[in-house]
C-alpha cells in the first residue's frame, strides 16, 4: 500500500531478503539514496514481488544479500553480508553519509530518519564498518553505468497523494517506511497508534493533508479519522499532546494537581482566596511539589465551580450560575500558563446537560474540561443541606454523549469528564457508565473527608465494581481531613491518584 501511495512507476527497485534485517537496513539506505522502492522477497518464486515489479515497470534491480532477481531483469548484486561503506557506494555510484550502527529494536526509527542527500548507511549494531569506507569522490547524483552499474538513471517520483506516513512501530513496516522516505514522504513512529498521544506527532501533523497509517494499532477508519482531524489542528493540550492520560509504550504519562473553588469566594475553596495571578502561581507551586515524586508530567489544574449550589430557590433550580464572562479571565489566564481547567457543575434541580451547554464557549477552549457534582443534583422535592443529591446514570451518559460530540465536531483535544462521588448512591447504576467515547477520559473523584482510615475506606469501597478504564481522583481537605496527607503520602495511596485536588 505504501509503495502505491508513493510510486506509480519505478524503473529501479531495491530487493532484500524478508528474513535478513541487516540486509534490509542496507537496502533501506540504498533505496532512500536512489529514491526508489524497497521490496522484501521470500525467494525467486515470490509471486507478489514479481507482480509489483511488473506494475512498476521495473527494468533493473539492486539486489542486497541473498535476495534473487527475477529472470529478464538486469541486476546489480551485493554480497550476502550486509553491505556497508564502499560496497554500497560502488553499487550505486552515489555519495553516502556516515555509517550508522542501529541497535536491535531501533531499526524502524532509524529508517524513518533517513533522508537525502548523503544518506546514512545503516548497519546492524556490531557490524564491522567505518565512515572512511565510503569513497569521497562518488557523486550524489545518479549512478554511472560506466562505473560498473547497470542501473538506469532514475528521477524522484511525482508528488504523492499522501503527505505523511505514520507507523505504529511494527518491525514488518521497515520496507514500507524506507519506500516512503525514498518518495520524500515524512514518516513518524506512533507507538500505540494514537496520533494525539505526543506533542511531537501533533506538531508534525499540524496542517497535514492525507495521511497513510501503517499498523493495526491505529484501529478502524472510523476511529482514526477524528483523531487525525484533531491532531491536524496542531493544538497542544496542557502537558503536551492531545490526550488527557497518554499511555504510549515508553512515554511519560500525565497526572494533575488542582486547586478547587470559585473566583472571589474564599469560603468555597483555595482557588478563591487570591487574585488571578496569585491563583495561577499557587497552582503551579503545588503541582511542582508532586513533580519530584513521579516520572509522569504533573499538570497544574484549576477546578472552577461554575454553578454553585444555593440555599434559596434562585430561579427555581437552587443553583446559581456564574456568568461565562466572570470566569473567562481566570480560565484564559490558566490556558496561557499551560494549565488545565475543569468547570464544576452543582446544578440543583436543573439537569447536568442543560448547565453544561450554558458553558459551551468555555468548553470550546482546548484546555477546559467538565466535572459533575452529584451531591448537589436535587430531585424536584429536595433542598440542599437537607438531603444529599444523586444522579441517574442515564443523565450522566447524556453528558458523555453531548460533550464527546461537542469535542469531536470541533476537532478539540481529548477532554476530561470528572464524576464526583463519596457514596455509591450518588450515581445510580454506575456500572452502566458509557466509557466508549474516544473523545473523553473519565475519572471518578473520591470526595470523602475526615479521618484517614475513613477516607481510605471510601476510596476502596468506590473502586469495587467501578467501570473498567476509569481514572481516579483524590481530594485533600485543608481543614476537614484529620490529618491531611502531604504530597508524598498522597502518592502512596493505591492506586496512585491521577488527579489530586485541594479544597
Amino acid at each position: 500500500m505504501c509503495i502505491r501511495a508513493g510510486y506509480a512507476q519505478a524503473p529501479v527497485v531495491v530487493l532484500a531478503p524478508a528474513a535478513d534485517t541487516p540486509a534490509q537496513l542496507a537496502g533501506a539506505s540504498a533505496a532512500v539514496a536512489l529514491g526508489v522502492p524497497l521490496l522484501l522477497t521470500d525467494g525467486p518464486a515470490d509471486d507478489a514481488v514479481a507482480a509489483e515489479l511488473v506494475r512498476l515497470g521495473v527494468r533493473a534491480v539492486l539486489v542486497i544479500g541473498g535476495a534473487s532477481a527475477p529472470d529478464g531483469i538486469d541486476a546489480v548484486s551485493l554480497a550476502a553480508h550486509a553491505p556497508v561503506g564502499s560496497a554500497l557506494a560502488d553499487a550505486t555510484g552515489l555519495r553516502f553519509g556516515e555509517v550508522r550502527p542501529v541497535d536491535v529494536g531501533q531499526e524502524l526509527a532509524a529508517v524513518a530518519a533517513l533522508g537525502r542527500p548523503a544518506t546514512a548507511v545503516l548497519t546492524a549494531a556490531g557490524a564491522d564498518a567505518a565512515p572512511e569506507d565510503i569513497p569521497e569522490e562518488t557523486s550524489d547524483a545518479t549512478p554511472d553505468p560506466a562505473g560498473g552499474s547497470v542501473l538506469p538513471q532514475v528521477s524522484p517520483p511525482e508528488p504523492a497523494a499522501v503527505t505523511t506516513v505514520l507507523t505504529d512501530g511494527h518491525p514488518a513496516h521497515l520496507a514500507a517506511v524506507a519506500t516512503a522516505r525514498a518518495a520524500g514522504l515524512p514518516v513518524h513512529v506512533v507507538p500505540g497508534g494514537d496520533p494525539r498521544a505526543s506533542a511531537a506527532t501533533v506538531d508534525a501533523l499540524a496542517g497535514s493533508g492525507p495521511v497513510l497509517a501503517l499498523g493495526a494499532s491505529f484501529g478502524s477508519q472510523e476511529l482514526l479519522a477524528p483523531r487525525l482531524a484533531s491532531a491536524a489542528t496542531g493544538v497542544q493540550a496542557p502537558g503536551g499532546g492531545q490526550l488527557v492520560f497518554p499511555t504510549a509504550p515508553g512515554a511519560p504519562g500525565k497526572r494533575y494537581v488542582a486547586l478547587y473553588g470559585t473566583p472571589g469566594t474564599p469560603a468555597l475553596g483555595l482557588l478563591g482566596e487570591q487574585d488571578v495571578p496569585a491563583t495561577i502561581a499557587r497552582a503551579q507551586q503545588l503541582a511542582g511539589e508532586y513533580q519530584a515524586l513521579t516520572g509522569d508530567t504533573v499538570v497544574p489544574m484549576l477546578e472552577v465551580i461554575a454553578t454553585i449550589a444555593s440555599a434559596g430557590p434562585e430561579d427555581g433550580s437552587y443553583s446559581r450560575m456564574r456568568p461565562v464572562e466572570d470566569l473567562r479571565p481566570l480560565v484564559e489566564a490558566a490556558g496561557e500558563a499551560g494549565m488545565a481547567v475543569v468547570l464544576d457543575l452543582q446544578p440543583g434541580r436543573t439537569d447536568f446537560v442543560t448547565q453544561a451547554q450554558a458553558y459551551a464557549d468555555l468548553l470550546a477552549l482546548p484546555h477546559v474540561s467538565l466535572a459533575l457534582d452529584p451531591e448537589w443534583r436535587l430531585a424536584p422535592d429536595q433542598v440542599h443541606l437537607r438531603q444529599i443529591g444523586s444522579v441517574g446514570i442515564d443523565e450522566v451518559n447524556a453528558v458523555v454523549t453531548w460533550l464527546a460530540d461537542f469535542t469531536r465536531e470541533r476537532a478539540l483535544p481529548q477532554k476530561l469528564l470528572v464524576l464526583h462521588q463519596f457514596s455509591l448512591r450518588m450515581i445510580t447504576e454506575r456500572e452502566r457508565l458509557d466509557t466508549s467515547r474516544d473523545e473523553l477520559a473519565l475519572l471518578i473523584h473520591v470526595d470523602g473527608q475526615g479521618s484517614q482510615p475513613a477516607k481510605a475506606g471510601t476510596w476502596a469501597a468506590l473502586q469495587l465494581g467501578a467501570p473498567a478504564g476509569v481514572r481516579w481522583g483524590w481530594k485533600n481537605f485543608i481543614d476537614e481531613d484529620v490529618p491531611m496527607l502531604d504530597p508524598t503520602q498522597t502518592y502512596q495511596v493505591t492506586p496512585v491518584p491521577d488527579l489530586v485536588t485541594y479544597q
